[in-house]
């Protein structure tokens, strides 16, 4: 019998698959607890509509975060902070304060977790990456200065 799945069920397939499944199994387990449906054409037809809303976003998250790299790529964001003698930071530039950065410069949200940067603590130019989307990075430079 061709059941769709509802939730993951080990051993038989992941959520949203269609898979061959017992008669038995599938009447006497699978159904009762909810785990899958028959597969009839309404379940069909609403498999194949989440399917392309899946891939619609997918596409549209993707144009997005294509155009905010190539929009991003290169520049490079200004960051002050009180330094002491030698131009050695009180503390450091974190990603946090990057993200915010980018985010009143640009209007580009991005997760402070997505981004790449090594130790700042002292004045410079340093490059940093941020990922976009899966597949999609953005390399950019951070000018730390007073």
């Amino acid at each position: 019998m061709k059941v769709i799945l509802k939730q993951d069920v080990k051993g038989l397939g992941k959520k949203g698959q269609m898979v061959n499944a017992s008669d038995g199994y599938a009447r006497n387990f699978l159904f009762p607890k909810g785990l899958a449906a028959e597969a009839n054409a309404q379940a069909l037809s609403e498999l194949k509509n989440k399917q392309d809303a899946e891939a619609y976003r997918i596409k549209t998250e993707t144009a997005a975060a294509k155009a905010n790299a190539e929009r991003l790529s290169g520049k490079t964001i200004r960051i002050s902070a009180k330094a002491g003698q030698g131009g050695k930071l009180f503390g450091s530039v974190t990603a946090k304060e990057i993200a915010e950065t980018l985010k009143k410069d640009f209007g580009v949200e991005v997760d402070k977790r997505k981004i790449t940067v090594e130790e700042i603590k002292q004045y410079g130019t340093y490059e940093f990456e941020v990922k976009l989307y899966t597949g999609i990075a953005a390399k950019l430079y951070v000018l730390v200065g007073e």
